[in-house]
């Protein structure tokens, strides 16, 4: 016979150290809870100022493209443009989001709100829905940030061009390099973001004071620029009319704000100082970004000339750099350049926060991922490998992925305008209501047109969406015979029917008229059934379905005597899983095996899979033993399943 061998020892403990690292700060399970109001993910916490210096790396970094982006896209009139882009972010995204924030102060953001009021399955899915849109948003920020950060490394005078061909393994080192980074911590990742975010701010001081002085110091240039405004448009009137149009090609300047309540979590204190926190954080990155994008879209196109913004000219997606290099010399435009692509490169950081924040308080608290989920470094290990792939797919390209950028952007805050106006109606607060509808509409607007002119990124938002969905379906329906409780809680009452001599059974009971016939007739049949004498003592159980499309529930049961008949109620997501729990929950308190007695469900048995997975309902009985047999392996504590 041949030996059997077994691993060393050794290589066992290395695999736990290594699932031990990998599930380090593993959240405890998920709870019905989970929602406005509950305890945040336990992230250690820090000042709101370094918490916005983490979402505004990428914020921040699109100073190093939106001025050109500007310029592409309005010309002369890129200044106009960008006030109005300044006035949409100060008075419609900041506003939004100071009030999602003040909602939501535990970083669910404005899916938190649309789910709650959308109660059940409709929430569900259009939570799904949405996260397709973040996943769109936040991945697009990682992988085009890299490209943009390697485009600028590439574009720098003193880089050989034996690097060249080499934009998509660089733009894969920096997105290794970040993944890296969150494998450390989110501590790691916030100190990094201070500095680089106080480097790149302090540059930037220095570059736009610089180009101002030199705009302002010559009034030939000036007027140059005033001329072709006038003589491209003809007044006021064409002038904004012209800046809505362009709009949606500026959307980029919006990105940030989804991620600034993402991180609330991250922000020290209590509930009412994160969001005062919160609060401070937005409006102070709004107001840093609105002085330096007026006064860099002015610079840019008074002192660049317009052909140096298109494809291939020396300001393409780098104008900014381009004015450090000319004014204030090569090396300190290389400077420049340095803390520009590193900001792009970490501009990532704030979207992976913003996913390790989201996906383990939505996906397995839906069951729809798997439990490992819940960890923050195998959730880093699957994002960095699908940028990855979108840094492949899209040859590391910036323009290419800018449509999809903006559209993940743009429906986010599309859908927290649409939550805060919703949730002012329903609180019936009208001038507020009427105030945010009108952003929602500038916003839905602006959404629309970026789809129409770029429907690429459409595609690639639901490609993203399908995914999402698909997979957490199949996970939902593959983890369904999972326990799915994660508290149980007995009344007095429940604690003295259960306290009786001799074994504890139990009659599941789907719960209809619930009068003296209903309980006579259940309790004749499975006497009859199971060869049970009169004498011998029952209990019903009932279990009334509350929210079928939640997973895990916390369960409080209540015991009562209705028509001389001893009956445990509870509610509940579903019905097999909750029979289940109980039984294993009276088992520890009592010591006893109690023995439930069901009766055979009637119809299709497809059918009754369906309703269990969407309804909780379904063939109980096979259910629920399927559930205690995951649940206990062990078949002598087992508690007894009897079908009649």
């Amino acid at each position: 016979m041949a030996a059997t061998t077994t691993p060393p020892a050794s290589d066992e403990r290395a695999d736990d150290k290594l699932r031990a690292w990998l599930l380090h700060g593993l959240l405890q399970s998920d709870r019905k809870s989970v929602g406005h109001h509950a305890e945040p993910a336990p992230h250690e916490q820090h000042h709101w100022w370094q918490v916005m210096c983490l979402t505004g790396v990428d914020y921040f970094s699109t100073l190093g493209y939106q001025p050109g982006i500007a310029a592409l896209a309005a010309g002369a009139l890129s200044p106009v443009a960008t006030l109005l882009l300044v006035a949409l972010t100060l008075f419609g995204a900041l506003p939004t989001y100071r009030a999602v924030a003040a909602e939501s102060p535990n970083g669910l953001g404005s899916l938190s709100m649309l789910e709650g009021l959308l109660p059940g399955w409709r929430g569900k899915l259009l939570v799904l829905f949405l996260l397709g849109f973040v996943a769109t948003a936040f991945v697009v920020t990682i992988t085009l940030s890299a490209a943009d950060a390697t485009a600028h490394l590439l574009q720098n005078p003193f880089v050989p061009d034996f690097f060249e061909g080499w934009k998509v393994p660089i733009t894969l080192l920096l997105i290794a390099l970040l993944g890296v980074v969150f494998l450390g911590g989110f501590s790691e990742a916030i100190g990094l973001a201070v500095v680089l975010v106080a480097v790149y701010l302090a540059l930037n001081v220095v570059v736009v004071v610089t180009a101002v002085a030199q705009a302002v110091a010559h009034p030939a240039l000036v007027g140059d620029w005033r001329q072709a405004l006038v003589t491209e448009h003809s007044g006021p009137l064409a002038m904004i009319a012209v800046s809505l149009f362009v709009m949606p090609k500026l959307a980029l300047g919006l990105s940030g704000f989804e991620t600034g309540v993402a991180v609330m979590p991250l922000v020290k204190g209590d509930l009412a100082q994160r969001v005062k926190g919160a609060k401070l954080l937005l409006t102070t990155a709004a107001l840093i970004m609105s002085v330096f994008l007026i006064a860099s879209s002015f610079a840019t196109s008074v002192l660049i000339p317009a052909k140096e913004f298109h494809e291939g000219g020396k300001a393409s997606g780098r104008a900014l750099a381009y004015l450090a290099h000319t004014y204030l010399g090569d090396l300190f435009g290389t400077v420049y350049d340095l803390s520009t692509m590193a900001i792009l490169w970490f501009a990532g950081a704030s979207a992976m926060a913003g996913l390790l924040n989201i996906v383990p308080r939505y996906l397995p608290r839906y069951g729809m991922a798997p439990d490992w989920t819940r960890a923050v470094r195998p959730l880093v290990l699957v994002f960095t490998a699908i940028s990855f792939a979108i840094t492949v797919f899209f040859d590391a390209g910036v323009e290419e992925q800018g449509g999809a950028y903006a559209t993940g952007v743009l429906a986010l805050i599309l859908s927290a305008a649409v939550a805060v106006t919703l949730s002012c109606w329903q609180k019936r607060h009208l001038r507020r209501t009427i105030g945010f509808g009108v952003v929602a509409l500038i916003l839905a607007y602006t959404a629309i047109a970026n789809i129409i002119e770029r429907p690429d990124g459409l595609k690639i938002a639901f490609f993203f969406v399908l995914a999402i969905i698909v997979t957490s379906l199949i996970s939902r329906a593959t983890r369904s015979t999972e326990l799915r409780v994660s508290a149980i809680e007995l009344d007095e009452e429940a604690k003295r029917l259960i306290d009786v001599p001799g074994k504890i059974r139990i009659i599941a009971n789907e719960p209809d008229a619930r009068d003296r016939q209903e309980y006579a007739d259940k309790d004749h049949e499975t006497r009859r059934n199971n060869h049970l004498p009169d004498d011998e003592p029952l209990l019903f159980l009932e279990v009334t379905i509350e929210d079928a499309s939640e997973f895990h529930s916390e369960l409080c049961v209540r015991g009562e005597e209705r028509h001389g008949y001893k009956i445990l109620t509870v509610e509940a997501a579903t019905v097999p899983n909750t029979i289940a729990a109980v039984l294993l929950h009276i088992r520890d308190e009592t010591d006893k095996l109690p023995h439930v007695y069901f009766h055979w469900s009637e119809g299709n048995p497809i059918a009754a899979l369906l309703r269990y997975l969407v309804f909780g309902g379904g063939d109980v009985a096979p259910l629920t033993r399927e559930v205690l047999r995951q649940a206990e392996p062990d078949d002598t504590r087992r508690p007894p399943v009897h079908v009649g």
